[in-house]
This record gives structure tokens, sequence and C-alpha cells, in this order.
């Protein structure tokens, strides 16, 4: 195998794992709409030990796929993507908690993406 079909092997297995690194930050950033629906829950009701239970469980199967991804990539790009998770909370505070965006929100965001972006091109 030459250099040039290695490098492309290489880069499509280094696009695989940014895509489930970054379904798996989606999914962990549920975690925070768990625990603030539990918040709003009377303690020990059904639903305060459903959302308390979900958001124990997204965490569980979190910690696990973690430490599968970071086998695959530096743990500094992958902890620095963790960042995005700002962004999802954004839209989860839009979307289930009819939150308003404010600008410096948006320029945050903008900022968060950025800084990911930047970090991961670094990498290569």
């Amino acid at each position: 195998m030459n250099y040039f079909n290695r490098l492309n092997k290489y880069s499509g297995n280094k696009i695989l794992y940014y895509s489930l690194l970054q379904l798996l930050l989606f999914f962990d950033s549920f975690g925070g709409v768990c625990s603030k629906l539990a918040s709003a829950e009377p303690f020990l009701s059904l639903r305060f030990c459903l959302c308390y239970g979900g958001m124990i469980a997204i965490l569980g199967v979190y910690a696990i796929a973690w430490q599968q991804i970071i086998k695959q990539m530096s743990l500094t790009t992958a902890f620095c993507n963790k960042a995005i998770e700002i962004v999802w909370g954004i839209m989860w505070g839009v979307l289930i908690f009819k939150e308003a965006i404010k600008w410096n929100m948006i320029l945050g965001a903008v900022i968060v993406i950025a800084g990911v972006i930047i970090v991961v091109t670094a990498d290569e």
C-alpha cells in the first residue's frame, strides 16, 4: 500500500472518530436536559426518579464510549471538542425550555466552534 492510500485510509478513520465523538457529545448534552427536568420535580417523585435515572444512564454510557473514543485520538483534541456541548445546551434551552437566545450566546457559540475547528485542524 503506498503512502497516499494509507493517508486516505487514516483520514477516513479520523473523520469517523470525529463524527462518533460529536454524536457522543450530543448524547451527553442531553444529560443536562434530564438534570434540569429532574430539578423541577418533587424529590423522589416518579418523574424525578425517571429524569435522574436517565441522567445517570446517559453518564454511564458516555463514560464507556468516551474511553473508546480517546483510544483512537489525542486526548487534547477529544477534550477540546467537549466545549461543543455549550452549543447543544443552547439548542436544548431553546427547543425544550423555550429560552431566548441572546447575541452574547451566539457570539460565544461561534467562538467555541471556531476554537474546536482550530484545534482539530492543528491536530492533523
